[in-house]
């Protein structure tokens, strides 16, 4: 079992061009669409976090649940959901802004267990920055990593929620120590600061860096290196091709039973170089079509025979 702990919330999408187009939801957040992800790959998944018992909420659940994935670790709360209004450039990339005050999944609080036969547990996005949930996911993640579980971090930077930019900053150097899995956008790296290198000094067993079109490069702490370059497709939108990306190394390095720091450090080039290019396949797909829409495992088999 793979648990993706953190937001799940409503995308609102542009229909067209300027600030008044209109708007149509879609199901996203950060590691509501890597466990979507995970679970059309095949991998089984649970999900972690607090949904509200509003419209949305019942939304998002029913995906999940037509996804295969667990959802009896989701507290649930009369409170509205998280809104993230999107705003897509020519290139297809997104930014957002986000509607959080009073939202259900910000008071998340910590559970008393984790799913039986847990190997993995996923965090990252607005879910470790918006108080009190924050400390609480932060508190499953340092507790996660102390009995053992692989642990994997998207900190997915979103900057307009960030109000203290250094503390942040901090607090990201800080659990460090706690994360096996370190993956992160070019963009994400020059916010934060630091390098791989210094970064895997602290703690993670890889870290991956994603860029977009140009591919992803995976850092190992034996001084490896090894690179792919991005998929060539006609991208729509770029909406959670860093999530699948997330879900794509967890799924793969679960298949090759490397969900360790020990499984992580035996893959060497050729196991590295597979599992990226299969990660850089699996986003394309993704940005190739609108919205958060990862790829099932069967895509994913008809495009090695294209």
């Amino acid at each position: 079992m793979i648990v993706v702990a953190g937001e799940a919330l409503i995308d609102l999408v542009p229909q067209g061009a300027g600030a008044l187009a209109a708007l149509t939801p879609a199901l996203g957040g950060g590691p509501f669409n890597t466990a979507v992800a995970l679970g059309r790959l095949g991998s089984p998944t649970a999900f972690c976090s607090r949904v509200s018992r509003d419209a949305f909420g019942e939304a998002l659940l029913e995906r999940l649940e037509k996804t295969g994935v667990d959802v009896e670790s989701v507290q649930r709360g009369d409170e509205p959901t998280t809104l993230a209004v999107a705003t897509v450039g020519s290139d297809g990339s997104a930014a957002y802004s986000f509607y959080v005050d009073g939202t259900a999944d910000r008071l998340f609080g910590e559970p008393e267990a984790l799913p039986a036969g847990t190997r993995a547990v996923s965090f990252g996005t607005c879910s470790l920055v918006l108080e009190p949930g924050a400390s609480a996911y932060e508190a499953l993640m340092r507790e996660a990593s102390a009995r053992g579980v692989f642990t994997a971090l998207d900190p997915n930077i979103r900057a307009g929620l960030i109000a203290d930019a250094d503390a942040y900053r901090d607090r990201f150097r800080s659990w460090l120590p706690s994360v096996s899995l370190l993956k992160l956008s070019e963009e994400d790296a020059d916010w934060l600061g630091g390098s791989p290198r210094e970064w895997l000094a602290a703690g993670p067993a890889a870290v991956v860096v994603t860029r977009g079109g140009d591919g992803l490069t995976a850092y190992t702490r034996d001084g490896g290196a090894y690179a792919v370059p991005g998929e060539r497709v006609e991208v729509v939108d770029t909406i959670g091709a860093g999530d699948t990306v997330n879900a794509a190394l967890l799924h793969g390095l679960a298949e090759r039973d490397a969900l360790s720091d020990e499984g992580v450090a035996g893959l060497g080039a050729e196991g590295w170089e597979s599992l990226l290019r299969f990660s850089a396949r699996a986003a394309a797909i993704t940005c190739s079509r609108a919205g958060a829409e990862p790829p099932y495992a069967r895509e994913l088999e008809a495009w090695k025979t294209v």
